[in-house]
């Protein structure tokens, strides 16, 4: 049966258009082989958005992202940039599609493939099976908190400021988040802060114990903080479930996981708005990696955490669940195959490039659908 289905392509900067150009394919050959259409609309953001029109993202392109189920987004930014002013620098566009979104929970998985355990700088006995879901909150915290600037102290000092700052309804929604996530999974919940030294993570620490009694007393919760929890991650990785956090700490420590699996460019993100009235929730999916300027246009980025992207967005955006499962077990095949761009690239496996990556997962998608 067909599904028409909308979404907003945003490839950016980099390495963010190469990684798309490969999600396309796989677009197309659902539409040929699994009868899955979507409407698809691509469009110009970050420093590719400045160059045309002067701004990191135009109104237009925000109305677009608002209106279509989810968005697909690549990467922005790179040092032809770096000198512009704050407001205008590529960034700036995907704070405000957070924002203006509302996309408050940011899903990022950590899964460590069996063909690639070799490949994290961690011990094979440390991250065999890997599966981590970290929840960040997204749009609140020390990142949008005001007052914040640079100002010049009347001695001739110059002072930064940044406000982090918490309400509970922020920290409520994106823990019932977490607790959800947990009962679908393992069913534990580590939730971590900073309440030794911080306010905000004292409140934080209060509001997720409140919840959980209130509504989750059936999940496991346990808290950490935040500095423990970046060392247990590279002690005993597999002791974590899902991980729920703030912004600043969320956005640490989901690289710091990234890396447990062997490369950047192997991991998604989806995050998520509030579900509306008719059950839509506003979404947007993109690869944890940035713009990769120094490799960007060579043909050997990694595309697989664009298309695991992808995968996220069948799976929480279009309840495609089969073809989400379809989808990430191809790209096992691929790698268990021996297939490696340059950044998981390892003794006596296949090197192949960007577009070979993506040619190799529609061949095996093809092997899966026959």
């Amino acid at each position: 049966m067909a599904a028409n289905k909308s979404l907003l392509i945003l490839p950016g900067d980099g390495i963010g258009p190469e990684g798309m150009a490969e999600v396309r394919k796989v677009i197309n050959w659902m539409d040929k082989r699994r009868a899955v259409t979507f409407d698809v609309a691509e469009d110009l953001v970050g420093g590719a958005s400045y160059d045309k029109h002067g701004v990191p993202i135009t109104d237009k392109v925000m109305e677009s992202a608002l209106s279509r189920a989810c968005v697909l987004f690549g990467a922005v930014g790179g040092p032809t940039y770096d000198k512009l002013p704050f407001d205008k620098r590529p960034e700036r566009a995907l704070l405000r599609l957070r924002k203006d979104m509302d996309l408050f929970a940011n899903l990022r998985p950590a899964v460590c493939f069996e063909a690639l355990v070799e490949a994290s700088s961690l011990k094979p006995e440390l991250v065999a099976g890997l599966d981590i879901m970290i929840v960040r909150e997204l749009t609140g915290g020390v990142y949008f908190g005001t007052p914040r600037g640079i100002e010049t102290l009347p001695d001739g000092q110059r002072r930064g400021v940044n406000t982090q700052v918490y309400t509970t309804s922020e920290i409520h929604r994106v823990a019932a988040v977490a607790f959800e996530l947990a009962r679908k999974r393992r069913n534990k919940v580590t939730s971590l802060e900073k309440n030794n030294v911080m306010e905000s993570g004292i409140l934080w620490k209060e509001e997720v114990t409140k919840l959980h009694a209130e509504k989750y007393s059936d999940v496991q919760l346990e808290h950490m903080l935040a500095d423990n929890g970046a060392m247990q991650l590279v002690r005993n990785p597999k002791q974590f479930d899902v991980m729920v956090t703030d912004n600043l700490f969320g956005d640490m420590l989901s690289d710091e996981a990234a890396m447990l699996t062997g490369s950047l460019g192997m991991l998604p993100s989806a995050s998520l708005g509030a579900p509306d009235a008719t059950g839509r929730r506003l979404a947007m999916y993109e690869p944890i990696h940035g713009s990769a300027p120094d490799i960007a246009g060579k043909g050997v980025a990694n595309p697989i955490a664009s298309l695991m992207s992808f995968a996220m967005a069948l799976r929480y955006s279009f309840d495609l669940q089969d073809d989400a499962d379809l989808v990430e077990k191809g790209i096992k095949n691929v790698l268990a195959a021996g297939y490696r761009t340059p950044d998981i690239m390892q003794p006596g496996k296949t090197k192949v490039g960007t577009v070979q990556m993506g040619e190799l997962l529609i061949k095996e998608l093809d092997k899966l659908a026959a």
